[in-house]
């Protein structure tokens, strides 16, 4: 079936209408109105070809919350009218051991990402949710809990597991010291994640005008880290750090805040390789790790901590129609804090 979409047709050229083909609903599928879908840097840096290997014509969006309107007839999981969810996968092998183990984004043949990819028959192009409808295997459907504000829950689907997860899998629990570095779209949802896990949470940002802010969405500190001192403040304070920051930083400098053992979690890409001093691990037996999303299962257990906790993403609603300045006030930093396309403007 066609239906309408919004499309980058090839790398850093403004998004435009484009008809897309999506597939018919199969036994084991769910069709999806899409209602909302939230926007993520990572859209820009796939649209614009940042990363290589881009896919044109490109539908960005992994972030998609919408209305079930149809099931396949061996669906047990949603009915029609449902709220659902999809976020950065649609599909898996579903055999190998990553994905036999609830972390699909792992998946040895690669998982089918949302967009920008292609199904696992590897010639089927993927398309994400700048458009009104989405077919998606009910394994990788996500059940939106009662609740939650569908526009505001959106960006969870990408922005709410990439930091819940880390913070899970580092066990953080009430008394827990954590940093997060960057108050953008990932570091609001780290601050807010963490604060309802009962740690005392302290933002690093390089300006103070977002300080209001990271006390309302739960911190307990704040630092500059353009202000002298700030540093030498925190040095050997944290147990976890969660680093949101894609821009060129210093790593060692902050692997300098944990406390003995403590981990350092990047969840941001730099856009290039960032140098490691072995004694700013040595030293502490600090850690350094990476997280990438999170599997299925974890992203469902992620909403329902959400619901529990009343926790939403801040957002600005926008008509598809204004996506690509949406584009250009991200890149300036001109958003507090995630971009959601109302979707019901690409059927006007």
């Amino acid at each position: 079936m066609k239906i309408p979409a919004y499309a980058a047709l090839a790398a850093g050229r403004p998004l435009e209408p484009l008809q897309i083909e999506r597939r018919a609903v199969g036994p084991r599928d769910v069709l999806i109105d899409i209602l909302y879908c939230g926007v993520c840097h990572s859209d820009i840096h796939q649209a614009r070809d940042e990363w290589s290997g881009a896919l044109f014509p490109m539908v960005p969006g992994h972030e998609i919350v919408g209305t079930v309107a149809a099931v396949g007839a061996e669906v047990t999981r949603f009915a029609i009218g449902d709220l659902a969810g999809v976020g950065c996968m649609v599909d898996s092998c579903r055999a190998c051991q990553p994905c036999q183990h609830d972390t699909e984004q792992f998946c040895e043949k690669t998982a089918a990402w949302t967009y920008n990819g292609t199904e696992m028959d590897r010639k089927t192009p993927t398309f994400g949710g700048y458009s009104t409808q989405v077919v998606v295997a009910e394994r990788f459907t996500l059940k939106l809990p009662a609740g939650l504000d569908p526009a505001r829950a959106a960006p969870l689907l990408c922005a709410g597991i990439t930091t819940y997860s880390p913070l899970r899998q580092w066990g953080c629990k009430p008394g827990d010291r954590v940093g997060v570095v960057g108050l953008g779209g990932l570091g609001h949802m780290a601050v807010k994640l963490a604060a309802s896990m009962g740690a005392e949470v302290t933002v690093l940002s390089t300006s103070r005008g977002k300080q209001d802010d990271a006390r309302r969405l739960g911190a307990h500190g704040f630092e500059v880290t353009r202000e002298p001192g700030s540093f030498e403040r925190l040095a050997g304070k944290l147990d976890l750090l969660i680093d949101t920051i894609s821009a060129p930083h210093d790593y060692n400098a902050y692997l300098g805040l944990l406390r003995p053992f403590g981990a350092m979690v990047v969840v941001g890409v730099p856009p290039a390789p960032t140098p490691v001093a072995a004694f700013s691990l040595i030293g502490g037996n600090r850690r350094l790790a990476g997280s990438l999303i999170g599997g299925i299962a974890e992203t469902q257990l992620m909403l329902e901590h959400c619901a529990r906790h009343g926790i939403l993403a801040d957002v600005e609603i926008i008509p598809i129609q204004a996506i690509n300045q949406a584009y250009e006030r991200m890149m300036a930093g001109d958003v507090r804090y995630r971009f959601v396309i109302d979707c019901s403007s690409l059927r006007r």
